[in-house]
């Protein structure tokens, strides 16, 4: 769900009880043994120690945590209104591979934001390699009207740019290669009606990796330089989310 579910907060009024989400979990986690949890969305600022013991706690939580950074830069992420920085995200990153040294982290990137210039842009493929994400929804900027950023600042960086930008988001997403030798590639198939694009985890050095890298490309390519009826083409997955 596009909600940041781990700020969850909720106190009894009459008892004074407290449930955060880590206690949340705790009890989903006990309902039975067989139920599997996921969560999804986390911001970096609410995914706390306390949740990460709790994942680590129970079999059926599932080790994987959606933390969108957005930017490696700090200066773009203070612009995007993030309330972290990129030394913050990354002391975030290390904690949970020291809780959960197997967790799967999938993020969020957005190429050419407003002044964004070569030097930021640099800083989010170098955070790229250090977090080494199983997975990322990787787009472009664009302005939506009515949106705070669109407010503020003007949408100046050139759509050739941003386009350059992301392809190098993509590639280095496809680099990633995680210490237990393993890549993740993306097999993807566009469906107008359901907007669907498959992840499978692959050899990064086999032959289908190779195959599914060309086939990935391809549809980049279209994604880029189509207007697609449900969207305006910027995005390489499709994602609700929006810099606000």
């Amino acid at each position: 769900m596009g909600q940041n579910v781990d700020s969850y907060y909720w106190e009894d009024e009459a008892t004074k009880q407290m449930v955060t989400f880590a206690n949340l979990l705790e009890m989903a986690a006990l309902v039975s043994p067989d139920l599997r949890i996921r969560f999804s969305t986390s911001h970096p600022k609410d995914i706390t120690d306390d949740v990460l013991i709790t994942m680590a706690k129970y079999e059926n939580i599932c080790k994987c945590i959606h933390l969108p950074v957005q930017s490696g830069s700090t200066r773009l992420l203070q612009l995007m209104n993030r309330t972290y920085s990129r030394e913050w995200y990354l002391s975030k990153v290390d904690r949970i591979r020291e809780i959960l040294p197997d967790c799967g982290i999938t993020s969020d990137m957005i190429a050419g934001f407003c002044t964004e210039t070569e030097e930021d842009h640099q800083d989010t493929l170098s955070l790229m390699d250090y977090c080494g994400f199983d997975m990322s929804y990787m787009y472009f900027y664009s302005e939506r009207p009515g949106t705070l950023a669109a407010r503020r600042f003007k949408d100046d960086i050139p759509l050739e740019v941003k386009k350059r930008r992301l392809q190098e988001i993509v590639d280095k997403q496809f680099s990633s290669v995680r210490d237990d030798g393993l890549g993740y590639g993306i097999d993807a198939a566009h469906h107008s009606d359901r907007r669907t694009l498959v992840h499978k985890k692959i050899f990064k050095n086999s032959q289908r990796f190779k195959k599914v890298q060309s086939a990935y490309t391809g549809v980049y390519q279209y994604y880029v330089n189509n207007s697609l009826p449900w969207d305006n083409g910027s995005r390489i997955i499709p994602s609700h989310r929006v810099v606000s």
